[in-house]
């Protein structure tokens, strides 16, 4: 897994996953619900728009996929703040570990939009 942290297509995708595994094992509560919900879609987001973004047919296009990429992870962060995982310690060990990944994409592609702007 050494070389696959620094790809991001396989990075994102490994956390959309991860968030998925996570979401599945939580208790099953009307917050809980939805906000796993909203996790699950900006988990995805991340790596999906990644994904545009790396096929997009201009600079511009490129970087307006780049700042949503980053709005998603961030986004991810938020509802991972939300979510309740207190009552296992496994489950809260595993909810901090993906609000740090969530943190250090966010990071990572906040500084791909700054070199990448005009």
């Amino acid at each position: 897994m050494s070389n696959s942290i620094y790809d991001l297509e396989e990075r994102t995708l490994i956390f959309a996953k991860d968030v998925r595994k996570f979401v599945r094992k939580l208790k099953k509560d009307i917050p809980n619900l939805e906000d796993s919900r909203q996790l699950v879609n900006s988990s995805g987001s991340v790596g999906a728009n990644y994904i545009e973004a790396n096929e997009s047919l201009s600079k511009k296009d490129f970087v307006m996929r780049i700042k949503i990429c980053r709005k998603e992870a961030k986004e991810s962060s938020y509802w991972l703040n939300l979510i309740y995982a207190e009552d296992d310690s496994s489950l809260e060990k595993e909810r901090i570990r993906l609000f740090k990944e969530a943190k250090e994409l966010t990071s990572i592609f906040g500084a791909i939009y700054r070199k990448s702007e005009v």
